[in-house]
């Protein structure tokens, strides 16, 4: 079932913590509110019309969503162990191209069912896949409709699932510290929570969505970008910036200047490297660009640590990646 925003906003309107109130009802939930909507709209159309050319409108719009909420790793989504069945990547050995290849070739009666189609592997059922299906030949074309409308069904009830678990999550983010609450034991732990989302998600698109295609000068890796079929990965970037952007200000009480100057550079130079696939990195003048957009992520770090983790009490040390 999904919680109206509306009424998540009301029971959010008590600042009992003032950062992390702003945060949820300006950022997380808006953004997982859109997320299952716009799983679910890719669900019915790929009912409705499970063509490739049909479909990629609404894999876009859907697809778009999750990046603009994919670093919010900790909560229901990761209580439910979501992330990667959401989207498998990076996907260093093909995973997905394998998993979807075995069940083709068994032609899987899961796909039929959304119960089993849930055991199958994750490679096979997120983002990753469906761009496989809506932008790769497929041995089978009645088989991939089967398989198409399964991932963007199984996309929906997940997105749903992690939806319907956030406004229970947020109270007990807000009730940090109240008696009985043994999740957030400290208003601290609330608000580091959101700060290893926002620094997690920074060093994600450093070493990750841009370090990957990078490679080396000698070695450039563009096959390795980030939902390079159907041409995302730039768009990936900007949308990550533009929502991390987001979650900083959020935790700052007031105009975090050097941060937002850091995130105005980095877009762009984001928005200005007119390179859909990031292919470019493998010719050394549009390699260039790339490489100073990295850059430009490296000072956002900087300056959201300075700005932000230290005044919160967190340390240039901390690692959040794990949340030590």
């Amino acid at each position: 079932m999904r919680h109206a925003f509306a009424l998540s906003l009301v029971l959010l309107s008590s600042p009992a913590l003032g950062d992390v109130a702003d945060a949820l009802n300006r950022h997380v939930l808006p953004g997982h509110a859109a997320l299952a909507a716009e799983t679910q709209a890719l669900a019915d159309a790929a009912a409705a019309d499970c063509a490739p050319a049909s479909l990629r409108p609404a894999y876009h719009a859907a697809y778009d969503a999750w990046v603009s909420i994919s670093h919010i790793r900790f909560g229901p989504i990761e209580d439910q162990g979501l992330s990667l069945a959401m989207e498998f990547w990076p996907d260093p050995k093909d995973s997905a191209g394998k998993a979807l290849a075995r069940l083709t070739a068994a032609k899987d009666p899961a796909v039929r069912d959304p119960q089993s189609f849930k055991e199958v592997s994750a490679a096979a059922q997120g983002f990753t896949a469906l761009e496989r299906m809506l932008f790769a030949p497929h041995p089978d074309p009645d088989f991939a409709c089967a398989l198409t409308r399964a991932i963007a069904a199984g996309l929906a009830a997940k997105a749903d699932a992690v939806n319907d678990g956030w406004p229970g999550f947020a109270r007990q983010m807000l009730t940090a510290g109240n008696a009985g609450n043994t999740r957030f034991q400290t208003e601290a732990e609330a608000q580091r929570a959101l700060y290893t989302a926002l620094s997690a998600g920074l060093e994600f698109l450093h070493d990750q969505r841009l370090g990957r295609p990078l490679g080396t000068f000698d070695r450039p890796r563009p096959n390795r970008a980030e939902a390079r079929r159907s041409e995302r990965s730039q768009r990936h970037i900007e949308l990550t910036l533009a929502a991390l952007q987001q979650l900083a200000v959020t935790l700052y009480d007031g105009d975090p200047v050097e941060t937002l100057a850091t995130f105005k550079a980095a877009r762009t130079a984001a928005a200005a490297l007119d390179d859909p696939a990031l292919a470019g990195v493998s010719e050394p003048i549009r390699r260039i660009r790339v490489e100073a957009l990295q850059r430009a992520v490296q000072d956002i770090r900087e300056a959201v640590n300075t700005e932000i983790g230290k005044p919160l009490g967190i340390t240039a040390g901390f690692n959040s990646l794990d949340g030590d």
